[in-house]
């Protein structure tokens, strides 16, 4: 695959991801769902614990959902939505794939903060 191509495949999801998070309730629903994986909220829910009218809801989870961000599945009359933490991985990987040049003491801090969130689970040695 041509490398250009590849970067702005990569180049434009990072826009879209980026662009759909700039908003406040976006924002909010995104970082609400990562922190309910892999349960997942159905859509009617999320309006009611972030106080957003449900029709304005809908909207926020469709642009959420153009940019990659959340998918929807349906489980009877509702749509249970999930954050696409595939998707925001790639994004992340994208932002900060040369960070260090070489310096690998410039990401430690960096890494530092983010492993807390999901201490990586040991391995038996048999």
């Amino acid at each position: 695959m041509n490398i250009g191509k590849t970067r702005y495949m990569e180049s434009s999801l990072a826009i879209a991801c980026l662009s759909a998070l700039a908003q406040p309730t976006r924002l909010e629903t995104f970082r609400l769902l990562v922190g309910r994986e892999p349960d997942g909220i159905p859509a009617g829910e999320i309006a009611r614990l972030l106080e957003v009218p449900q029709n304005t809801m809908s909207t926020h989870l469709a642009v959420l959902a153009r940019a990659g961000l959340v998918r929807g599945d349906r489980q009877s009359r509702s749509i249970v939505y999930h954050a696409d933490l595939e998707c925001f991985r790639k994004v992340m990987l994208f932002l900060v794939k040369d960070c260090c040049n070489g310096a690998p003491d410039l990401c430690e801090p960096l890494l530092a903060d983010l492993l807390p969130c999901c201490p990586a689970k040991e391995t038996s040695r048999v």
